[in-house]
Order: C-alpha cells, then structure tokens, then sequence
C-alpha cells in the first residue's frame, strides 16, 4: 500500500487515517490496529517465503544466476542480501568453489590501493579533490547515526578517494557519496543485529571493518562503471536521462507534461538530482536497498529500468502537482515530497508498476538503447 499524505505514519503504510466523528473513533481504532496486525502478519509470510526462495537457491555450489534474480527482484532477505549483491553486481563468481579465494584477493588488492594512493591527497595535484570528498562525507545523510561515527568516515574518504584517483576520466562529483552507503550498510548488517543505521561499531573487530570497506569500494565500482558517463565532464549521462524521462512522462500523462511546461518548470531542475542520487535523497535508506534489489535484478537496471522507476515516481504525484498554481509551489513540492514513511511495500508497487511501463514502451530510453 501506498502511504498518502494522510497517512497515520505506521511503518507497515496500511492505515489511512479517516475523517471521522467522536463516536466512530473506537471502531475505527480498532480496525486500523487490525489492519495494521494483518500487515504484519503479511510480511512475515512473505519474507518466511522469500527466505525459502533464497535458501533453495544456494543450497546449489553454482546457483543460477537467473534464478537468484528473479527471487530479488522481489526483494532480498536480510540474510542472504549481501552475498546477492555482491553475485549480481559481478564482484563474486555464483561458483562458491571460488568466493572465499576472489574475497580474499580483492580485499588485499584493495588495501594495497590505499597504501599506494592514499598518500598523495596532500600532494599539490590532489589536494582540492581530497578536499571535496572531504568536506562532502558529513553531509553524507546526516540523519543516520552510523554515518557520523568517524571510522565510518573515514571508510568512506578512502572509498571515494581512492575511486577517484584510478578513474580520472570520470573523477569525484557530488552525490556519488550517497552511491556508497547501501553498499556499507548491507555489508555491515552480516555482522550487526537490529538496526544497522543506529548501530555502535566501536565492538567490532578491525577486520570485520577493513573487509566491509573493501567491498563497498569493489562494489561501488562495479556500479559506477555501468554509470559512467553519468560523471564524465559535463555529466551527458544525466542530461541524456532527463530528456528520456521527459519523453516518457509525456507519452504517460500529456496534462503533467503540459502543467509542468506551462509553469516553466524543467524537468532538470528537480530530475538531476534523482538521476544524480539514484533517488536516495527521495526516499529512507531502508526503502532505496530495496529498490536497488530490483535494480541488480533488471537489465541495465541502474540507468536504464531506473528511468522507468522515476516516470512512475514522478506521475504518482500527479493530480497533486496539476493543482500546484505555480513554479514556486511545484518546485518546494517535488524538492520535499512526503515519502519519509515509505516502506518495502511502497518500493515493490513503484517497481511493478515501472515494469509495467517497461513493457509498454520498451524502447521510450534512447540513453541505454543508443538510439536517437
């Protein structure tokens, strides 16, 4: 279920708080606690079910690859979510014969980076990109306990330096700070029980860290190569993007387009920073992991399905947005929008129904297809 503006603010998205009287107030009540308690029982079922999929999957020495995702498309458990993205993002072999050696070599190459690059960020050539990372990792969604913690950070400076340091071609831009923390996050949940965000890590061994930080880093290359002009000069990813996503909201709702247009709005004024961020400065870090479930699951699912997914985001809005009289209005609205309360359940029905659009129009990206 979608949670509206009108929501309750349940964790579970289901109890939509109604208009009502004094006297209907208990009733209601009540079947708002048991709407909730169905909910709960829902999710249990469901994740029971899930982590019956993924079970069966590696129960396999070689598990299919296609099978791992179609079961995460849906949503990964918790358990097995780190070794699913770890598979699907092409950092480990499916062949478990091989994982343990692959683990082993990548996070050695990895220290062996920071050894070797690390040192040059006070050199004269450097020093403003290590400057730029580091000013960037405070802001780096400050409301997450974890992310303040100064071992986390500086986790996060190495990654981001060290990333930058071998892709000159694309080099350091802001936001792709935000790319690392799903990737720590879930890395680190192996080890953490409860909530990973709230987390106190000073109880952790230095290798549980160390090995964390190396996969983040593997991964988050991993994604950014399939991202690539996304943080070229002049970012034509992303501009390419906006102008797909243009394309498809006015083949799916011509009024918004036309609302929009009439307003002087610019779907890069508000869609930069969704294309930029993946949608993580939209939506709770709990929410974008599940989203990026999918992502690992589709076909170039990180540039092309996510365009799909911002059509979708974008249109739900709609009538809301229509009745915005102004630039002033649209822009304070899309820039805030209510979804600090969204959940799995809100995720799972944004990404059914951008395969959807997928499926209707197949080839509405030009960025991915390559076509003009």
């Amino acid at each position: 279920a979608v949670v509206s503006t009108q929501s309750t603010g349940s964790i579970y998205g289901t109890a939509v708080r109604p208009t009502q009287t004094s006297a209907g107030s208990s009733a209601s009540n009540a079947q708002r606690t048991n709407d909730i308690d169905l909910s709960k029982r829902h999710t249990v079922n469901r994740e029971e079910k899930q982590r019956g999929r993924f079970l069966e999957i590696f129960k396999s020495d070689c598990p299919d690859i296609d099978a791992i995702k179609k079961a995460a498309w849906f949503g990964c458990t918790r358990e097995h979510r780190p070794l699913v993205w770890q598979i699907l993002s092409g950092y480990l072999p499916p062949n478990k014969a091989r994982r343990s050696d692959t683990l082993s070599r990548k996070r050695s190459e990895y220290w062996r980076f920071v050894a070797q690059y690390f040192k040059t960020r006070t050199d004269a050539n450097f020093s403003s990109l290590y400057h730029q990372i580091h000013i960037d990792i405070p802001r780096t969604n400050p409301a997450v306990p974890l992310f303040q913690e100064q071992k986390v950070q500086d986790a996060f400076e190495r990654i981001l330096y060290i990333w930058a340091y071998r892709n000159p071609g694309s080099g350091y831009v802001q936001g792709i700070n935000d790319l690392v923390t799903p990737f720590y996050v879930v890395f680190l949940s192996q080890y953490i029980e409860g909530d990973v965000e709230k987390a106190d890590i000073t109880q952790l061994e230095d290798e549980i860290l160390a090995n964390t930080e190396a996969d983040t880093y593997w991964c988050l290359c991993k994604l950014l190569e399939s991202l690539h002009d996304n943080y070229t000069f002049a970012q034509p990813g992303i501009q390419m993007k906006v102008h797909d996503l243009r394309r498809i909201v006015s083949r799916i709702d011509k009024p918004l387009d036309e609302h929009l247009e009439r307003n002087v709005v610019e779907y890069l004024q508000f869609s930069f920073r969704w294309m930029n961020n993946l949608l993580m400065r939209e939506m709770p870090l709990t929410a974008t992991i599940r989203l990026w479930d999918t992502y690992f699951s589709e076909p170039n699912g990180f540039s092309h399905y996510h365009l799909y997914v911002c059509a979708k985001f974008l249109t739900k809005w709609s009538k809301l947005i229509k009745s915005l009289p102004d630039f002033q209005a649209i822009m304070l609205f899309l820039q805030s929008l209510p979804t600090s309360s969204w959940t799995d359940d809100d995720v799972s029905e944004l990404v059914s129904e951008a395969f959807q659009l997928k499926c209707l129009f197949p080839k509405a990206v030009t960025s991915v297809a390559g076509t003009t």
